[in-house]
C-alpha cells in the first residue's frame, strides 16, 4: 500500500495600511518576509493567516482577497497568499519575528531577499485574478 501524500499547506498575509505601507516582519532564519505560518489541521486557510499574522506581529487582519498559490512541486507545498488589512492590535515581536515594521512598497520590495518571496509580493499587489505558480526548488 502506498503511503499517503504529506504536503505542507501556508497562508501568508500581504497587509496594506491606509497609507499603502506594507507590514514585514524580520524573522531569525529568513530575514524580513510577510507574515504567515502552516495551516493546522482543523483550520482554514483564512483562520491560518489571521493566527499567523496575530502571533507573529501583534496586529489583527481582515483578509481582502485570495491572491494565489505558489506551488513546490518537488516539496509538495502549497503557499497561499492573501491581501489583508489591519484591523487592530499592537506590534509585539516573538520568537518568530525579532522585528516588525510597516515599510513602502519599494522598501519592502529591497527588504525581502528569501527565495521567491520578493515574487510573491509583487504577483499579490499586481495581478488582480488570483494566480498559480508552480516551480521545482
Amino acid at each position: 500500500m502506498a503511503h499517503p501524500p504529506k504536503h505542507i499547506v501556508s497562508a501568508a498575509a500581504i497587509v496594506l495600511n491606509e497609507e499603502n505601507k506594507i507590514l514585514l516582519l524580520r524573522g531569525p532564519r529568513r530575514g524580513w518576509e510577510m507574515p504567515g505560518g502552516q495551516v493546522e489541521e482543523g483550520e482554514s486557510l483564512c483562520s491560518a493567516v489571521i493566527r499567523e499574522t496575530k502571533e507573529e506581529t501583534g496586529i489583527d487582519i481582515e483578509i481582502i482577497r485570495f491572491c494565489g498559490i505558489f506551488q513546490n512541486v518537488r516539496d509538495s507545498i502549497c503557499n497561499t497568499l492573501f491581501l489583508g488589512r489591519p484591523v487592530g492590535g499592537q506590534f509585539r515581536t516573538s520568537d518568530e519575528s525579532l522585528e516588525i515594521g510597516y515599510f513602502t512598497i519599494e522598501e519592502a520590495l529591497n527588504m525581502v531577499t528569501w527565495k521567491n518571496f520578493r515574487e510573491r509580493i509583487e504577483y499579490c499587489i499586481t495581478r488582480q485574478e488570483p494566480f498559480l505558480v508552480e516551480f521545482n526548488a
